[in-house]
């Protein structure tokens, strides 16, 4: 299942879909940088995986600015509408937020907003030249990739309840077979009006309207002052070192702190001595997994609206701590309950021939995020924030105008302060997790960036709906491995030899003689081009 692995010295593009890669990748060739590259991916993942991303949800980038040599972070999350409060839905009878419908899309989408920032910061070709191929696609069509097809035949009760949804995806009634033409011809009067009128017509001008007048129609609470006051942030990343390298991650309300936390744990032990595939291995890993959620849960929100102790929960001394709780002879595993969440999610990574980098995600949270389309606009609105709490006591508790816990974390690994791995993957509790199979593998195990994708992996958490956590490991001849982790008190689930459920992972390493690795997971529909 390895993918071939392109080594390439101009230019790298890896996305978790075949044609926005050879997007990134034309619009490089076409003289456009990493930072216009990243945004014309962006917009065609939005096209070609709607179930994964689109213009309704929120993107986060990580940028290498080869020019100034700093590393810089923009948050494109959305806040919640300045009408809504957790009376709004206790006063109907409701004990959480929908996770469907439009009463689940209540924070106004970042990911325009995200666009056109680091475009109008960075780019150098025109604005209307990146969303181009993301109109052709959209107007023209795109044959269904395996991976959308599974999703589509997945949720298809979802998609039957809103005519737009089930026009778009099921036009005979029937999910749309691998290979056939998706066609969506909203969404790309909607690209086209964004191409014309930049960010500000998606939130101030017509195109707000209408998404506004819609979801108003069908009994949503936002409103168009939330869309006008609506600004993404730069921000400072956050880092830690790791076996002699430098490991980045975006801020709160980014639960990348969480992989840094883990990191720092592991640091505690020769982990390259375990052996990867071993018991010992996975049981370290799951417990410090553990450690680290257990924070992340306490803590993680928008820090506008509380404070996240990042100076204590990254600092060695409390790994220190951490490490020493976890149980590791006899090996016993810990009792710990997750917070459930989605997963949907798409991660792509760009490096030009100037050395600018940007590591970048998107999501619209569920599979299809809200499975509610904004009027005739081809917006699939998200459903992030579902994830708040209706309980005033709870850290994340739902509050006007506010940035709920976020799942999405781009990250890069930098050696002497330049970009030498940038990575990052699909799914909600399993971002950290994978990213940590990926950095381990790479600095511990010495493994290429391909050989690190194609790891048999794990993910420790839940999802909605189920009461308990479970460690899922993909089972590549691992029995005994399984078996002495159950005798351990670990709650194994087998998934496949190469299981989606783990996620969707791709990434780009740079070589210090400029020589550039990509792969792109083969468990998904993705690609890594170089040349």
């Amino acid at each position: 299942m390895n993918n071939i692995m392109p080594v390439a010295y101009r230019g790298m593009v890896a996305s978790p879909q075949h044609l926005a890669s050879v997007v990134g990748c034309s619009i490089l060739q076409q003289g456009g940088n990493a930072f216009d590259a990243s945004v014309a991916v962006s917009a065609t993942l939005a096209v070609v995986y709607p179930h994964m991303t689109g213009l309704g949800g929120d993107a986060f980038f990580l940028i290498y600015d080869a020019k100034s040599g700093e590393v810089k972070g923009f948050n494109g999350s959305g806040r919640s509408g300045s009408q809504i409060s957790p009376e709004f839905y206790l006063d109907r009878g409701l004990n959480a937020i929908p996770q469907r419908g439009v009463l689940s899309a209540i924070t106004v989408p970042g990911m325009v907003d995200a666009w056109w920032e680091v475009w109008s910061s960075y780019g150098k070709l025109a604005w209307e030249k990146l969303l181009e191929p993301a109109i052709a696609y959209a107007e023209k069509g795109v044959p269904v990739s395996r991976d959308l097809h599974r999703w589509i035949v997945k949720d298809k009760e979802f998609l039957m309840v809103q005519e737009t949804m089930r026009r778009t995806f099921m036009p005979n009634g029937e999910p749309l077979q691998i290979g056939e033409k998706l066609l969506q011809p909203e969404l790309a009067e909607t690209l086209k009006m964004i191409s014309d009128g930049g960010r500000d017509v998606f939130y101030q001008g017509k195109l707000m309207q209408h998404i506004v007048g819609a979801m108003s129609k069908d009994g949503g609470i936002l409103i168009e002052d939330d869309f006008r006051s609506h600004r993404g942030q730069w921000v400072k990343p956050i880092s830690s070192t790791y076996r002699g390298s430098t490991v980045v991650q975006m801020p709160p309300n980014s639960q990348g702190f969480s992989a840094l936390m883990m990191l720092n744990m592991l640091e505690q032990t020769e982990l390259s001595e375990i052996p990867r595939h071993s018991a010992e291995f996975y049981h370290l890993i799951t417990e410090v997994v553990k450690k680290a959620f257990s924070d992340r849960d306490a803590y993680l929100t928008d820090p506008e609206f509380s404070e996240v102790p990042l100076d204590r929960l990254l600092s060695k001394e409390y790994a220190r701590k951490l490490y020493r709780k976890i149980q590791l002879s006899p090996p016993e595993g810990e009792s710990f309950l997750s917070k459930a969440m989605g997963q949907d999610t798409a991660y792509a990574a760009v490096v030009d021939d100037e050395g600018n980098a940007v590591s970048f995600i998107q999501s619209l949270y569920y599979d299809f995020g809200s499975a509610y389309t904004a009027g005739e606009t081809g917006v699939i609105m998200q459903n992030r924030g579902s994830f708040f709490s209706l309980d005033s006591g709870e850290v994340n508790a739902l509050a006007p105008g506010k940035r709920t816990f976020h799942t999405l974390m781009p990250g890069m690994i930098l050696r002497e302060g330049k970009p030498f791995l940038l990575m990052g993957t699909q799914g909600g509790e399993g971002q950290p997790q994978t990213q940590l199979s990926l950095i381990t593998g790479v600095l511990d195990y010495n493994c290429s960036i391909q050989e690190a994708i194609a790891l048999p992996r794990w993910v420790y958490g839940r999802t909605w709906g189920v009461d308990s956590d479970t460690l899922k490991m993909e089972n590549r001849k691992l029995d005994s491995t399984i078996n002495l982790l159950r005798a351990w008190g670990h709650p194994v689930e087998t998934l496949e030899t190469w299981d989606p459920a783990v996620g969707q992972a791709q990434g780009i390493m740079i070589h210090p003689d400029g020589q550039l690795s990509g792969a792109a997971d083969p468990r998904g529909d993705g690609l890594a081009i170089g040349w």
